[in-house]
């Protein structure tokens, strides 16, 4: 049976929860009771009919076409998530209520745009991975991303802010105070012995775990350049945003 373009919320939620159990937890199969409340086994009947879950014994588990079809709504919430937490700085139960109902509404390419414009993480803000999508695959093969950590850019080169990601808060209202917020111009000054930037009309100089926290959209020229090298000190530059642990300078 073809399977429909839009599942629902529903049957979406229940295809998360399997992934969760039996792909990232290493469980075989899952009972009903184990996916939701009451009535969750009718949506399970629904789902084996599409031919996205297989049922043994009272247990479920995802069929193979089923794995695909969860990884895609597992990617729309943790891109959701991410969207929520460091572009939109909406935090807490809001941030996960409003991503469970984005995720829904991600079909048709939007949330590859989303995870273009993100540049491509790797882990949500919780540090669970992102199944990768095929704007993934591609950005790999160009070694050209659109939006990278400041760290990585060369002296000179400029761009505007994407997104501030840290698993500090502190780290975070450092940065807003100094006026690091997303749509910010943003130009690279130095490297050494810090990482000097200037916003707006004002300069200033943090260590390089503050600066990985910077995420830049970068201009197309320089896109080009990362593209056609896009080496800093040796090091590849990296596809993904995923969080990253350090202790800030105070």
């Amino acid at each position: 049976m073809n399977v429909p373009e839009i599942l629902g919320e529903k049957l979406e939620e229940i295809l998360e929860r399997l992934w969760t159990r039996t792909v990232e937890k290493g469980q075989e199969s899952c009972a009903a009771s184990e996916l939701g409340e009451t009535g969750v086994e009718e949506s399970l009947v629904e789902l084996a009919v599409l031919g996205l879950v297989a049922e043994e014994n009272g247990r479920y588990s995802l069929a193979e076409r089923g794995r695909q079809e969860a990884a895609n709504t597992v990617r729309r919430h943790r891109l959701a998530e991410r969207l929520f937490i460091d572009v939109l700085d909406v935090k807490g139960e809001l941030s996960e209520e409003s991503a469970c109902r984005l995720e829904h509404m991600l079909h048709r390419g939007i949330d590859e745009k989303i995870c273009t414009l993100l540049g491509h993480p790797q882990v949500c803000p919780h540090g669970k991975p992102i199944p990768p999508g095929p704007c993934c695959a591609e950005a790999r093969r160009a070694v050209e991303r659109i939006v990278a950590p400041l760290d990585l850019l060369a002296p000179g080169r400029s761009g505007t802010i994407a997104y501030v990601h840290s698993t500090d808060p502190r780290r975070v209202a450092k940065l807003l105070a100094m006026g690091v917020l997303p749509g910010s111009r943003i130009t690279l000054i130095g490297r050494s012995p810090s990482f000097s930037f200037q916003v707006g009309y004002s300069q200033f100089a943090v260590d390089a775990e503050i600066a990985r926290d910077i995420h830049v959209r970068l201009d197309e020229q320089e896109q080009a350049a990362h593209a056609g090298g896009g080496l800093r000190n040796g090091r590849r530059l990296r596809h993904g945003g995923g969080p990253r642990e350090g202790r800030a300078r105070r």
